[in-house]
This record gives structure tokens, C-alpha cells and sequence, in this order.
């Protein structure tokens, strides 16, 4: 076969290590040379070109065996012409047309891998490392937090010492009956926010407006069992690691755990988060083990909760909010009343005292 003459025409070239255009001349000999400065900079096999994706009017070449990334751009009708009268296999493949869909395909699997190491990897992790969490660490997560709840509500701790005493009866007699290990400290927001929650290090908070919709210790009982319930399971922290991700692992080896950590977690926790829902069944099942032990019905705590679903603000934060009550969930805890009466968690007047424990404030 004659090889075609030597002829040069002008092209841009990009050499696939940066975005600089360089204006440089082809020369269609033995193969197609790329000349800068009267310099040859590369040689492409005519075999090896193929078109690449380009505008209209412009022929944009790719070569098999030069840099990903690296193009020519030709405009010029003569030089188009002459392209396709040596390079034979131009349209074979399309090579732009391959490489976009591997890179589709390599997009696809890397989204599939993020979606995998979200729903699977992550939780994984979190059982895994929740139960290894050192209690200076997951006090400093709580220590970040309360700062959160102080900018968010105010130093607005209730500690009237009688409402305080009689709090932390309540709490001593559900930690005994769950056989609960964890130091417990239980602090009232004097807030009208009908919520509680627990944090890691065992600390729980309720708030002012919870504790003023609830009809006697039973109900109140309940809801700090089904928290001391995320506790004893490490909820708390598994939905820590979950939320924080690699952040709260870095976090852990650099000791810094109550910065970004503790926003994300304090985001999620006070506004509309959600526990899955084994964690919920877990501290049901839990508050249903305490109230039975104690002699007391854990149908209390599933009344309250439809109680409190009648006129309640949507744009409100509650403990409905992150603890979703079903009707199936109300009729479990009312199968498992046993029907058994112990004595009453609190007397009257502890009772009293501990719904005016914000009154002083």
C-alpha cells in the first residue's frame, strides 16, 4: 500500500494533562504527526484515531493509545477531509461514545457502593464500634450537645430541690427494675416543648411541656423508660455514628468529637429525627420490661402519646416528632399489661412536686 505524502494542515491540540489549547500542525505522514515549534509532540496511529464528541462544524479526534483526555480539534474542511481518507477505523467504536459509558457505568457503581456503605456499611459499623465508645467520649459528645440545647433554650434547668428529689426517684426505681447500669442524670428544660430525649453518658432530658401533659408518674414513667431503653441499647450513639459517618470515626482518633458531631446530632435529635424502627420496638420493649417489673401497666405511655397527637402543631417540636406512636404500637403495650399493681412509683405530693419543679423559675 503507497503511504500517503507528507502534507501538513493546522489543527488545536490537547494534550490531556491540562485545558490549554495548543495551536499545532498535523502532518499526515506514516502517521499523523502532531507538530508544535517545529517540534513533533506525538504520533498517532491512524488505526488507533477515532472521533471523539464535538459542535457541529468540528471534527474532535481521540487516540486509543494517547491520554484519556487528550484531543485534537480540527475545523478546516481540507484537513477534515483529509482525516477521513487515512483514518480508516474513525468511526469504529466510537471512542467518546466508550469511555462516556464507562464513565456512566463507573458513576452508577460508585453511587451504588455510596448507597451501600449508607444503608449497610455504616450501621454495620455503628454496631459494631457503639459498644466500644470509651465514656469519656461519649461524654464529650454530650457535653457538645448540652451547649446546643443552652444556645437553642437558655440556662433554663429546672432544680427546685423537692421536684429534683422526687425526679430522681422516678429515675432510680426504672433504672433498678431495667437492671440499667449507666450512671443516669435526668435535667427538666423549662420549656413548652413537649419532648424527651436521651444522649450518650447517660443523660436524658425532658421538658417542661411534656411533664405538664402528663396525668399522673405512670405516664411520665413510661416515657423516661422508653428512653432509658435507647440508653441501655446505645441507640443514642449508634445513630451518632450513623449520622456522623466518617467525621465522628476521624473525630475519634483525633479526640475531637463535640464540634461537627455534636451540630449534626443536635439537628437531628431536637428537630424530626427518627429512630429506626427495630431501635423503637428495642425501647418499647424495654419501657413494657420496666413498667411490668415495677407492677405498673405500660398502657400509660401509649395513651399519652395518642393524647398528645390530638391538636398538635405540626411545626412544633415533639416527642412524637422522633418517636412515632401507631395504634398497633398502643395495642401491644395494652396486651401487655399483666395486670398486675405494684405500689405507686411517686406519691401525690412527690407527684406535685415534681410538675412544679420549673414553678420557681
Amino acid at each position: 500500500m503507497e503511504l500517503p505524502q507528507p502534507v501538513e494542515q493546522r489543527a488545536v491540540f490537547l494534550d490531556g494533562r491540562s485545558n490549554r489549547k495548543r495551536n499545532v500542525t498535523l502532518r499526515f505522514s506514516n502517521a499523523l504527526d502532531i507538530i508544535e515549534q517545529d517540534a513533533v509532540v506525538e504520533s498517532w496511529s491512524y488505526d488507533q484515531i477515532r472521533r471523539a464528541d464535538g459542535p457541529p462544524g468540528l471534527l474532535r479526534l481521540s487516540c486509543e493509545k494517547a491520554l484519556p483526555l487528550a484531543r485534537l480539534e480540527v475545523a478546516e474542511e481540507a484537513t477534515i477531509r483529509m482525516v477521513a481518507a487515512n483514518c480508516r477505523q474513525l468511526n469504529s467504536g466510537h471512542a467518546s461514545g466508550i469511555r462516556t459509558g464507562r464513565i456512566v457505568a463507573w458513576s452508577l457503581a460508585a453511587v451504588a457502593s455510596i448507597l451501600g456503605i449508607v444503608y449497610f456499611g455504616l450501621p454495620y459499623a455503628a454496631e459494631r464500634l457503639a459498644p466500644l465508645v470509651p465514656t469519656v467520649v461519649e461524654e464529650r459528645i454530650s457535653d457538645g450537645v448540652d451547649k446546643q440545647i443552652g444556645a437553642i433554650f437558655g440556662d433554663k434547668h429546672c432544680e427546685d430541690p423537692a421536684g429534683r428529689t422526687a425526679l430522681v426517684t422516678l429515675i432510680d426505681k426504672l433504672k433498678r427494675a431495667g437492671d440499667l447500669d449507666t450512671p443516669i442524670k435526668a435535667t427538666v428544660v423549662s420549656s413548652s416543648t413537649e419532648n424527651a430525649f436521651a444522649l450518650p453518658a447517660g443523660r436524658v432530658y425532658l421538658f417542661d411541656g411534656l411533664l405538664k401533659k402528663a396525668q399522673g408518674p405512670d405516664e411520665l414513667a413510661g416515657v423516661l423508660a422508653h428512653e432509658l431503653g435507647h440508653v441501655k441499647h446505645l441507640h443514642v450513639l449508634r445513630r451518632i455514628i450513623q449520622t456522623g459517618g466518617t467525621s465522628f470515626l476521624i473525630g475519634l482518633l483525633f479526640g475531637d468529637v463535640t464540634g461537627g458531631t455534636a451540630m449534626v446530632f443536635i439537628g437531628r435529635e431536637l428537630f424530626n429525627s427518627s429512630y429506626s424502627r427495630d431501635s423503637e420496638r428495642e425501647a418499647d420493649a424495654f419501657a413494657i420490661l420496666v413498667m411490668n417489673k415495677l407492677g405498673r401497666s405500660p398502657k400509660p405511655l401509649g395513651e399519652f402519646l395518642v393524647r398528645l397527637t390530638k391538636g398538635m402543631d405540626k411545626k412544633t417540636i415533639s416527642i412524637l416528632s422522633s418517636h412515632p406512636l401507631s395504634d398497633d404500637r398502643l395495642a401491644m403495650m395494652t396486651k401487655a399489661d399483666l395486670s398486675r399493681r405494684g405500689p405507686e412509683l411517686l406519691s401525690s405530693a412527690e407527684w406535685q412536686a415534681l410538675k412544679d419543679i420549673c414553678k420557681a423559675r
